[in-house]
């Protein structure tokens, strides 16, 4: 009978690596929805609500079409949310990803320096990768406005890990 007691269900999800996708999802969330309203602002501003969200479907829906004349872009509610959706779930995958790798420096410090410059690799490949293969969009959006709001993005996934970690100690 002792056997049995020691017996684990590998079905169950131990509680710790449910508060990692918690965490990583309020991470996500924090993420996206940063990013949403600085562009939101952005647009408001200009007089343009949700023009952003529509040029960014367009590309990634229609493969460009139409963003060769960006005066003639018209917010359109369906590809606004069908763009949102996609949006917040790399966002919610980003921020599950992210929370993995911190436990990881969390039970090794020595990896946390790693960890850094791979969310400054990341960040920037983006930037990159953008420029390459979606060279029509920044030549309706600004690449300023694309990285600043990344940027706010990043700080608001950090803000959400450092409330949680507050004593996490990164080594090179």
């Amino acid at each position: 009978m002792a056997a049995e007691q020691s017996i684990t269900h590998p079905t169950v999800a131990a509680p710790d690596t449910t508060g990692v996708y918690v965490e990583g999802l309020r991470a996500g969330l924090a993420g996206a929805v940063t990013i949403a309203v600085w562009f939101f602002v952005l647009d408001a501003i200009r007089g343009r609500p949700l023009y952003t969200p529509t040029v960014l479907g367009l590309a990634l829906f229609r493969h460009g079409a139409g963003l060769d004349n960006p005066g003639a872009i018209t917010p359109n509610f369906d590809m606004v949310m069908t763009f949102t959706w996609v949006h917040l779930l790399v966002f919610l995958l980003i921020g599950i990803a992210a929370s993995r790798l911190i436990g990881l420096v969390e039970r090794n410090p020595n990896l946390g320096f790693g960890v850094v410059i791979f969310a400054t690799f990341f960040e920037f490949g983006f930037l990159l990768a953008c420029m390459v293969f979606a060279e029509p969009v920044l030549h309706v959006l600004a690449w300023s406005e694309v990285l600043i709001g990344n940027l706010l993005a990043a700080a608001a996934i950090a803000i959400v890990f450092w409330r949680r970690h507050p004593r996490l100690v990164i080594l090179p």
